[in-house]
């Protein structure tokens, strides 16, 4: 196995061979954040030291006893500390001079807008927080959230914080079946859910799933509906269990303590896709959480005081928990939410939002970037982005044409770009340039955030050179880091701690170059076995996006009657380039030329879209069922479903005629 990652990463090095080097700016470095690398050196120095400091920076109802108890794989942050996440987040900016500054700013997709300033955003939570607690939710009783991006979403979270509850929030785009999987295997007692959701302008029917999986959830007592687009849901109402968010909120009061919780507490439950099948429900916890999400998104995203900040994820996935709710609003920065889509009503929209509410840091993601550039520079070109002064990735690796092009038509050639690595699992940012110190390469993460401690190894167990690839390892543990996979602890020992014993195992493929950078290869299980040899999709996928004529591309592999598995590639093309049989075999000998010929794709089938999730992730999964002529699993999570059925009828036409 320790060849597999090697193989891809030597054949990584030479495709991306990356020269570049961007430094920070003088001016920029001045005024940062985090100016000095001693940073590093301080972290790494003392671990508990570094971490101490930034928890003293929250508010704390009982101060700790010991930083970090560590057991491994178990681990205790904040020993015997006292505070609330909600009291961090709202309560303390309330009291403050903040009051009247904007907590969350949102964007309706119709257009509607809504500002909440900390002290509006303090008595909304309040009083959602005692609308839960006369429907019996106690401290430790779980809450389920399935809504769409609306200001529900995060008054919800904050809620159930403030009195102790854990939520588990089901991303809004999910089915009836995964959100009933997800309320059996967490218990909860009370679903918060809406009427619908708007999307490219058709109505998400939220409730109407949420009625389908309620009919096998016996743990549900009551059910609230927040109202969002009206009539048009149709929806209906179970008397004695659905009861109208504003119904239930209009006579509760916006006075309501918040509940000391012990650092070790648990804060939510956030299921994550398994190897097995089924989903994984990630436990973070409250002390350790707030203090990474805190400190990552203060040193990272170099956040000033009259800083918008916009992360473009849904708060349904752990991007959203950690950097559009928790640690923005930890930090008391302006934090902003969009509902909708980037090309509804145009493609121009994410544009003029930022336009709009002078956005000055932007965290989006690869695939969203690479759409954008598909779409052309015209459309960022007519929008004033001049706000913009740090620009982030997140969700997968980025190719260098794409932060090229995110560097130069969004940042202007201005602004520094932060590409992140981390995961679920993870809580906060674990690998990532610090805008004011680092040096970026495009491609590359760079190095661990201060504190955080990573290796690359090989099948043994042992580091590998630089320039080798292997398979990236945490050797350190960080105080956002998951406690356990929610009631069943020994699959997160087994999953994450077994394979290299007192280290986490990641899953990912990286390689770590001559300077100490990372490079992040994607998950283990995208890599394709071709007549022996172990190839990247990540790998092809960035051959195929440096040729001109390619805006994006997703690579998977099939099963091949002689090489154990041949390379299937779905190809978007830019815009005003004619797909033909010549461009294939161009492409084709692209990628042989860039790679060498054991890479050449066996198909190329061209598509106007790629299947995607709403948080704009590439579904390869739904692909490798498409080549491999299996049916078609869950595509509720999907931009758009009518995308799959649509390669699946091209792939077998074009199958047919090879």
């Amino acid at each position: 196995m320790a060849d597999k990652v090697a193989v891809q990463a030597e054949k990584l090095a030479a495709l991306l061979d990356e020269k570049r080097v961007f430094p920070p700016s003088e001016e920029f470095r001045r005024q940062a954040n985090a100016p000095d690398p001693a940073i590093y050196t301080k972290a790494g120095r003392s671990l508990e030291d570094f971490w101490a400091e930034e928890a003293s920076r929250l508010d704390w109802f009982k101060q700790w006893d010991k930083v970090l108890e560590w057991n491994t794989p178990w681990a205790k942050w904040f020993v015997g500390g006292k505070l609330n996440v909600t009291h961090n987040c709202v309560d303390r900016h309330a009291a403050s001079a903040r009051r009247n500054k904007a907590a969350i700013v949102w964007e309706g997709e119709p257009g509607d807008a809504r500002v909440l300033t900390f002290g509006m955003l303090a008595r909304e939570v309040n009083r959602f927080a005692n609308a839960l607690k006369s429907l019996g939710v106690k401290k430790g009783d779980r809450v389920a959230i399935y809504l769409g991006m609306t200001p529900e979403l995060p008054i919800a979270m904050l809620a159930c914080a403030k009195i102790g509850a854990p939520h588990s929030i089901v991303f809004g785009g999910f089915s009836a079946d995964s959100l009933r999987e997800r309320i059996n295997d967490a218990k909860a007692k009370v679903l918060i859910t809406a009427d619908g959701a708007w999307r490219r302008g058709a109505v998400v029917p939220l409730k109407a799933s949420a009625d389908q999986a309620l009919e096998g959830t016996p743990s549900i007592e009551k059910v609230v509906v927040a109202e969002r687009v009206g009539k048009a849901a149709h929806v209906t109402m179970q008397s004695g269990r659905d009861l109208w968010w504003k119904d239930l909120v209009a006579n509760a009061s916006d006075k309501c303590d918040a509940e000391p919780m012990d650092a070790e507490d648990m804060l939510y439950i956030l299921y994550t896709s398994g190897t097995t099948g089924k989903p994984k429900g990630v436990v973070h916890t409250t002390a350790g959480y707030l203090v990474g999400v805190s400190a990552t998104h203060r040193y990272i995203f170099d956040i000033k005081e009259t800083d918008v900040f916009w992360c473009t994820a849904d708060i349904g996935w752990v991007t959203g928990h950690s950097y559009i709710v928790y640690g923005p609003l930890a930090n008391g920065t302006t934090t902003l939410m969009y509902e909708g889509t980037p090309d509804y009503p145009d493609r121009g929209r994410f544009w003029a939002i930022v336009a709009k509410y002078g956005v000055n840091v932007l965290y989006t993601a690869p695939t969203a970037i690479r759409t954008f550039m598909r779409w052309g520079a015209d459309w960022p070109a007519k929008h004033d982005l001049s706000s913009l002064r740090v620009l982030g990735t997140v969700g997968e690796p980025i190719n260098p044409e794409a932060w090229i092009w995110y560097h130069e038509n969004i940042g202007r050639g201005r602004c520094p770009i932060v590409d992140t690595w981390w995961q679920t699992e993870t809580g906060m940012i674990l690998i990532t340039p610090l805008p004011g110190l680092t040096r970026t390469k495009p491609g590359s993460a760079t190095r661990p955030f201060p504190g955080v401690e990573a290796e690359v190894l090989d099948d043994k167990g042992q580091p590998v050179g630089p320039g080798a690839g292997g398979y990236l390892v945490l050797t350190r543990p960080w105080p956002a880091m998951f406690r356990t996979i929610y009631g069943d602890p020994d699959r997160y020992v087994k999953q994450y701690w077994s394979r290299y014993p007192g280290k986490y195992f990641t899953g990912d493929g990286a390689k770590v170059d001559a300077d100490g950078y990372f490079w992040l290869l994607g998950r283990v299980d995208d890599v394709m076995n071709v007549a022996g040899h172990r190839i990247s999709t990540y790998e092809v996928e960035s051959a195929l996006v440096d040729h001109a004529s390619v805006a994006e591309a997703a690579v998977i592999g099939r099963s091949h009657d002689v090489k154990g598995q041949g390379i299937a590639s779905f190809v978007t093309l830019k815009e005003g380039v004619q797909a033909t049989d010549q461009l294939k075999e161009e492409l084709k000998a692209h990628v042989a030329k860039k790679i060498g010929a054991i890479a050449r794709p066996d198909d190329i089938f061209f598509t106007s879209e790629l299947p995607k999730t709403r948080s704009a992730k590439i579904m390869r999964r739904l692909l490798r069922d498409i080549a491999e002529g299996r049916i078609l699993g869950d595509t509720t999570t999907l931009a758009d479903p009518t995308v799959v059925s649509n390669l699946k009828q091209q792939y077998e036409e074009e199958g047919k005629s090879d």
